[in-house]
């Protein structure tokens, strides 16, 4: 069966044309001249790219041309997948087209390619939608750039706020001549400036200079380590003060570093502990008129005394050991006095009331036991026991004799969730013990001393020494 392959080809659907090896236009379908908006007349005998111009220079000339001459000159069937030539449309003006071409060679009988059959494909609106999609994606991603942006900046407010309410003030500076780079409002507040961001601190705050801080700030930059100042003072000139002001500062220097570990800028952060000290030296005033008032009391006390009692006959030894009790008592009440009134360490109590009574002969204790430290009311009573038993060494047990020796030790022991003191006064080396046929003022000063701090004292006298046992609650630590 003969077949018109033309007339086949004239009633395609798809658009065809017939081109010569020097790309002129021989013969195309009813499609294709549908597709390009152009009549047989206008373009048959023309050259392809007569028919079509398109600038020389562009991708579209270059892509088509190269696409033909190697199909002509291969004589293989030669492809291009998506190429964008803009068609002229009637009014003079140019529809954007994008199109997928296939250029296969036509051979004579002598194996000689004699024509090339372009088949083409309008594209445009399948390019369209991919385009849509692709622009789709870039909404898409540039959305979640926009959330994650969105979330950073939120992210970055939130860490402004926290480093404008940060308790204490904070500055960031930056560069070799350490630049203002960021400050809290507490560091304005503190330096008495409102407009430093960007300036050296050398400018911004001259009078630093002489006192050495820039050249601290060097320091650390050169070194690479931080610079921590306890309790620093300060000489500020506050904008609107008549004269400078001290301040003291609680301060860290620390260094900012790249990914290279290279220093880049500094960050200051510390607190003004200004009020803090000018309380504790009115409170160091205050203890040192107190101490003043009660020594003066202790010794008008002790004058008062030996006023009644000079004139009794016999009373010498009386005195004595009351003005041991009152030693005792200022001993510990200086104590107290140089820790403010606040907690103070048990072997300070222990050592400074048996150094107090016994004097040299210190060098025959043995004081040990876990660091610790005792409420005021309980130093005080434990200071005025330890007197006593002293007193009682010296004149009747152990410290009585060349060869005796005093053990004070002591231990932390927990009941019920709480803690307890456990000490122990162990004589040795002294006159044979026996228990005392009735019991004096200072025994029953010792065994009732700690009554008022839920404590309890019990005395064993053993022939070979006294064992005296001293129970307490321990209280929190001022």
């Amino acid at each position: 069966m003969a077949i018109d392959f033309k007339a086949l080809l004239g009633r395609s659907p798809n658009p065809y044309v017939i081109l010569d090896t020097k790309f002129v236009l021989v013969w195309m379908n009813d499609a294709y001249l549908r597709t390009t908006m152009r009549s047989r007349e206008d373009i048959i005998g023309r050259h392809m790219f007569d028919a079509f111009p398109s600038d020389p220079k562009s991708e579209s000339f270059s892509k088509l041309y190269d696409s033909l001459r190697r199909a002509r000159d291969s004589g293989k069937t030669d492809e291009l997948a998506l190429i964008r030539y803009d068609i002229e449309r009637p009014d003079g003006g140019y529809d954007v087209r994008y199109w997928s071409a296939t250029h296969t060679p036509v051979c004579d009988d002598n194996g000689e390619v004699e024509y090339i059959l372009q088949h083409t494909v309008d594209v445009t609106e399948l390019h369209n939608l991919r385009q849509m999609r692709d622009e789709v994606d870039v909404v898409r991603r540039a959305n979640a750039v926009e959330a994650r942006n969105q979330d950073l900046m939120a992210e970055c407010r939130r860490m402004t706020d926290m480093f404008e309410q940060a308790p204490g003030f904070v500055a960031v500076l930056e560069g070799e001549d350490h630049r203002f780079r960021m400050t809290n409002e507490a560091y304005l507040d503190l330096v008495g400036r409102t407009d430093i961001l960007g300036m050296p601190v050398r400018e911004a705050l001259p009078e630093v200079v002489d006192q050495g801080f820039v050249d601290i700030l060097n320091q650390v930059r050169t070194s690479a380590e931080p610079y921590v100042g306890h309790r620093e003072k300060v000489i500020l000139a506050k904008e609107g003060d008549d004269a400078p002001s001290d301040r003291f500062l609680n301060f860290i220097f620390q260094p900012i570093f790249d990914n290279d570990d290279v220093v880049t800028g500094i960050i200051v952060q510390g607190y003004d502990v200004t009020e803090e000290i000018a309380y504790e030296q009115r409170q160091r005033l205050l203890i040192d008129e107190l101490n003043h008032r009660v020594k003066n009391t202790l010794a008008i006390v002790q004058g008062l005394a030996g006023q009644s009692f000079g004139s009794v006959e016999g009373s010498q030894n009386a005195r004595a050991i009351f003005n041991g009790r009152l030693q005792a008592l200022a001993s510990a009440h200086t104590l107290l006095t140089q820790r403010s009134w606040g907690s103070a360490e048990l072997v300070e109590i222990v050592t400074g009331s048996a150094e107090a009574t016994a004097g040299d002969l210190i060098e025959r204790f043995e004081i040990a036991g876990p660091l610790m430290t005792l409420h005021p009311q309980t130093s005080v009573s434990l200071a005025m026991i330890i007197h006593e038993l002293c007193t009682n060494a010296i004149k009747y047990g152990a410290l009585s004799m060349p060869e005796g020796r005093v053990s004070v030790t002591w231990e932390v022991e927990h009941h019920e969730g709480e803690e307890h003191l456990r000490l122990v006064w162990r004589e040795s080396g002294g006159p044979h013990v026996e228990p005392p046929s009735r019991k004096g003022f200072g025994t029953r000063l010792i065994t009732s001393g700690m009554s008022t701090e839920s404590g309890e004292v019990s005395m064993d006298f053993q022939p070979e020494g006294l064992v005296c046992t001293i129970k307490a609650h321990l209280a929190p630590a001022l």
